[in-house]
């Protein structure tokens, strides 16, 4: 390895026990910073030659930092060590953004080092994390350096908050080959007398909120624009939720549950209690709960910065939805901005979510994130029992809350008002002309056709590098999680015209609704989620497609959700330098709805569209693409030139009311189930475990 790439991968064991100081062993080689005495927080400077001593004389590997000329930190430090950090506070966000900013500006990796050593023991630990990781992803020079999940730095965000104290006695006591896997119970936040518990395994899921906090990484807020103005963002952050929201309506009707409630009234009881079960190891505080019926009021606190009134959160959601009637918004200089077919959306997220790329943010505010922060703040609106936020404050947590889903439904129903105003697709924009698709089926090893299986499975976690202050050594948390068996797609075509190539797209759907009623298509087409989509090659005559669900456009592998440092990095080359991006993805093993014993019935719908009219032309060679529907590609254009969503993304042509009106020859749907047994398969060794599906 050459001494820059030596220097480069040192930033990594920054993520290492990230509170405790650089000048403590990081890594397995118990590595050291020789932290110059001027970088060293005040606490620490007096005796830094004791420190260096001390640790020095411990260390497998000493590692010098250049002394070099500080950037000021200002008010980067006005957000104490030990307090929470959230996305959604526009101070914080700004706050990160400035050191976003001061990472991208060193020119060399040795600089960016030792400007990093400086902040890392100097401002928020989370926040450090956060800068951290973006400008990794987004630096030429950094590119290719492998990004951790932040479970390996905060379990303590992810894993309920009792294991901590278990992990300490096993650290302090067992020795290294004699530990267990400290196990956590499926239901630990609450009982099945709350009937929202029904779906905690999706809201809870370790993997569906590491997805969430990586496409925060990937989509950043604030930094230089280079950096968030990536190609189709507004509209990433729609469809990505409205495909969240999709997907937890199928596991509420899995679970004999209602399809989940708008939030549209902020002044109306919040009837879904909270206990998220979660400690700040940062804080050294718990996150707080939310009781039943609790009332959203004015928010103003003083130390966040935030003075919001729900009159003002009104007022920008009239102003939004009085833009999608006349068709366009107003800039910050006066000038019509018009909402078009294709780029309106794109516009509306960027306003919605509001960020740098809003086009007016005085005026229409910042309805997405102040929502989340309102809600987070119910509790202690006016900070006088110093609480901080609850978990849906924070990206990292946010989807552990019912009322995410509640909230989000909201934010969605906005952009279907949007949606609604555009035309509806004609039949020639849906047609294929000699494209045929013939049959559909679902094949799952051991199982008649079109059969889904799901389960329990377990898996393994090694928490060691997060947990601050204790002693070496791994530790292993066992969680429980949704699984499915591996299945195959076999999709029939004809072509009745010469060699083509086309788009394939796959969705799936509940069939009836919570009263056993048949779905009509303006209801149903919001709950179709995207299972895959790829281009294949049309031989003239008969095809058979042949596609495995390992190979989703939606997902990631088990293994890169829960990557470590260690097992699953890849050795070099393109595959390396796309790892950190192709962290954002949906987990694989959510890819399908929970399903129940007696088989919950489902539509399976595929599309072969026209290539010409789909494809965008790129050179993407070297980039990973296995999870883009969600995520985009690295520094490329989305690849495909269709609306997200599309063709269930607008209101149907007129007399289309079922989904079988609604198919055209180049469409097939094929009824599916899937079949939920209630049993648990136990990993093999203390690794992550995918191996076990076809069980």
């Amino acid at each position: 390895m050459s001494s820059a790439s030596k220097t480069k991968n040192h930033l990594l064991l920054l993520y290492d026990r990230p509170q405790e100081p650089c000048f403590a062993g990081k890594g397995d080689k118990n590595s050291v910073f020789k932290v110059p005495n001027n970088f060293l927080a005040d606490r620490y400077k007096p005796i830094g030659v004791t420190l260096a001593n001390r640790f020095g004389g411990e260390a497998g590997e000493e590692i010098e930092i250049k002394n070099i000329s500080l950037p000021k930190l200002g008010e980067i430090t006005s957000l104490g060590r030990h307090e929470n950090f959230s996305l959604f506070i526009p101070k914080h966000r700004r706050l990160a953004g400035k050191l976003i900013n001061i990472f991208l500006g060193m020119r060399n990796i040795d600089d960016l080092l030792s400007v990093c050593v400086y902040a890392r023991d100097n401002v928020n630990p989370y926040m450090f994390n956060y800068c951290l990781s973006v400008c990794l992803l987004h630096r030429e020079d950094t590119r290719d350096l492998d990004v951790p999940s932040i479970i390996q730095s905060f379990p303590d965000k992810y894993v309920d908050s009792s294991v901590f104290v278990r992990a300490r006695e096993e650290t302090s006591i067992v020795p290294e080959d004699s530990r267990t896997p400290i196990v956590i119970p499926r239901d630990y936040t609450a009982s099945d007398l709350e009937e929202e518990h029904r779906v905690a395994y999706f809201r809870e899921d370790l993997g569906i909120n590491l997805h969430h906090w990586h496409w925060h990484l990937v989509y950043p807020f604030e930094g230089a624009r280079e950096v968030v103005d990536k190609n189709r963002r507004g509209e990433l952050f729609y469809y990505m939720h409205q495909q969240v929201v999709a997907r937890y309506n199928s596991e509420r009707l899995c679970n004999h549950l209602r399809r989940v409630e708008r939030l549209t009234n902020l002044r109306d009881p919040i009837k879904e209690a909270y206990f998220p079960k979660l400690d700040s190891l940062v804080s050294s505080r718990s996150y707080p709960s939310r009781v039943a019926n609790q009332v959203i009021t004015n928010i103003n606190r003083e130390l966040d910065q935030i003075q919001v009134d729900i009159d003002d959160m009104e007022r920008w959601r009239d102003r939004i939805f009085a833009a999608i009637q006349q068709g366009y918004v107003q800039s910050e200089s006066g000038q019509q901005i018009t909402l078009t077919e294709n780029e309106g959306i794109d516009i509306l997220g960027n306003i919605i979510e509001s960020s740098i790329l809003s086009p007016n943010q005085t005026f229409y505010g910042d309805y997405h994130n102040i929502g989340h922060i309102m809600i987070s703040y119910i509790h202690d609106p006016d900070h006088r029992h110093l609480e901080s936020f609850g978990v849906i404050g924070d990206s990292t947590t946010a989807m552990r809350d019912p009322v995410f889903y509640r909230w989000h439904a909201h934010i969605d129903d906005i952009f279907q008002e949007f949606k609604a105003t555009i035309p509806s697709y004609p039949v020639d924009q849906l047609t294929y002309q000699g494209v045929t698709v013939t049959s559909v089926e679902i094949q799952s090893q051991g199982s008649e056709k079109n059969r889904l299986n799901t389960f329990w499975q377990q898996s393994d976690l090694n928490l060691s590098r997060g947990l601050d202050f204790q002693p070496r050594g791994p530790v292993f948390v066992r969680f429980t999680h949704l699984q499915h068996q591996d299945f195959n797609y076999r999709i029939s075509v004809n072509n009745q015209g010469s060699a083509k190539m086309g788009t394939c797209r796959i969705f799936l759907a509940p069939k009836f609704d919570e009263r056993g009623n048949q779905f009509l298509f303006r209801d149903q087409k919001n709950l179709f989620i995207e299972l895959d989509k790829f281009s294949v090659n049309l031989t003239s005559g008969h095809n058979t497609i042949i596609r495995s669900s390992t190979q989703s456009s939606v997902t990631i592998p088990f293994n890169r959700t829960f990557r470590d440092w260690d097992s699953s990095r890849p050795q070099g080359g393109d595959e390396l330098a796309q790892f950190n991006f192709c962290g954002c993805g949906w987990p694989q093993h959510m890819l399908i709805p929970k399903g129940t014993p007696e088989g919950f019935n489902c539509q399976l719908f595929v599309m072969i569209s026209n290539y010409a009219n789909d494809h965008v032309e790129q050179d993407v060679s070297g980039t990973c693409n296995d999870a883009y529907s969600f995520c985009g590609l690295k520094d490329r254009l989305y690849p495909d030139r269709r609306s997200m969503g599309y063709p269930f993304d607008r209101t149907p042509r007129a007399g289309v009311r079922t989904l079988q009106e609604f198919l055209t020859p180049n469409m097939r749907v094929q009824d599916v189930s899937i079949h939920f047994s209630n049993r648990t398969v136990r990993p093999r060794g203390n690794n992550n475990n995918s191996n076990n599906r076809n069980q």
